[in-house]
C-alpha cells in the first residue's frame, strides 16, 4: 500500500462522511450526488492503486 493509494482512500472516506454529514442537514440534493459521486470515485481510484491487483 503505498502512499497515493492510501491518500485516495482517506480523502474518499472524508467526502464519504460529508455525504452522511449533508444528507443529515437535509442539503440540496444535487450537491450530496455531486459529493457521492466524488467519494465514490476517490475510494475506486484509492482502491485499484493498492498493489494487490497486479
Amino acid at each position: 500500500m503505498n502512499g497515493t493509494s492510501t491518500l485516495l482512500i482517506v480523502v474518499g472516506l472524508f467526502l464519504g462522511g460529508g455525504v452522511i454529514s449533508f444528507v443529515k442537514q437535509k442539503m440540496p440534493k444535487n450537491l450530496i450526488v455531486l459529493l457521492s459521486i466524488g467519494a465514490a470515485m476517490c475510494l475506486v481510484s484509492g482502491v485499484l492503486r493498492l498493489e494487490v491487483w497486479n
